[in-house]
């Protein structure tokens, strides 16, 4: 127990940090358009589309 506490965790630290690191790092190499938030008003129609049509199918019952 005492090898895990005091090599591994560690090592399991330190390798999820290096990992978390590099996913973050590597926006800087997207291009300019894929690096920014993704657009929410395109899911904003689609979620209103579906409940319109949701209050269509109810009123039809």
């Amino acid at each position: 127990m005492a090898i895990f506490r005091q090599y591994i965790a560690p090592l399991l630290v330190v390798l999820i940090f290096l990992l978390a690191l590099v996913a973050v790092s590597a926006r800087i190499f997207l291009p300019a358009d894929m690096a920014a938030p993704a657009p929410i008003e395109d899911a904003n129609i689609k979620t209103q589309a579906n409940q319109n049509l949701s209050l269509l199918y109810l009123q039809r019952q």
